[in-house]
């Protein structure tokens, strides 16, 4: 697996979780099969969001998580988790908690639970950010773009594309899909567009206009 992110998570009971995983892999796998093998873990739905090189899956699931469960952790120390993902054996989040100690609390937690705790950075924010979960702009963008238009925008943007400074060139790009650099300027492009369209466009097809015209 490349990464697995939390996309939602909701508590049961008896510490079972309803977990909605997003699964980016190195190649393709029946999700099946594959959690079959898991004694702890129900499959209740999949489905395969994208395909190309790095194929990536939606799995709904009932999972049984042993305390203490990050997540679990998290939540009851009065913290907003925006972000979870697994990524080469590390779980990387972004949590929003209300006052400094609030997160010293945290962090000591996990500390102690985990055995490890990094931070990365620290932004003070006005709002809290989207809770874990409320990705709902991310999933109808994925539901209304193209296989292709969706493996050729999430290539870009792991490797690195649209960072500034950029990490990875077009050919990187093209190199890592195995197409021209020239098929490639098009697929970004025509997925760019798709995307712009989706995001700017009124429900009647019409360009949508956030302000008054002056």
């Amino acid at each position: 697996m490349r990464s697995i992110e939390f996309e939602n998570a909701f508590y049961a009971d008896e510490g079972d979780w309803i977990e909605s995983l997003l699964v980016t892999s190195r190649s393709p796998f029946d999700p099946e099969s594959v959690l079959s093998s898991l004694s702890r873990v129900e499959l209740f739905h999949h489905e395969r969001v994208v395909d190309g090189s790095a194929p990536t899956y939606r799995l709904t699931i009932v999972a049984h998580e042993p305390y203490p469960f990050l997540l679990g952790v998290i939540l009851r120390e009065n913290a907003i988790p925006n972000r979870l993902e697994l990524r080469n054996g590390h779980l990387q989040g972004v949590v929003t908690v209300g006052e400094w100690e609030t997160f010293r609390t945290l962090a000591d937690r996990i500390q102690e639970q985990f055995g490890r705790f990094e931070l990365l950075s620290v932004n003070q924010v006005e709002t809290t950010g989207e809770p874990l979960g409320s990705g709902q702009l991310g999933r109808v963008l994925r539901n209304e773009l193209s296989a292709e238009q969706l493996t050729v925008l999430r290539t870009a943007h792991r490797m690195g594309y649209f960072d500034v400074p950029r990490r990875a060139s077009a050919d990187d790009i093209a190199t890592e899909l195995d197409i021209a650099q020239s098929t490639l300027s098009e697929r970004l492009r025509v997925a760019e567009k798709r995307l712009f369209d989706l995001v700017f466009s009124a429900p009647d097809g019409s360009a949508a206009n956030d302000g008054d015209e002056k």
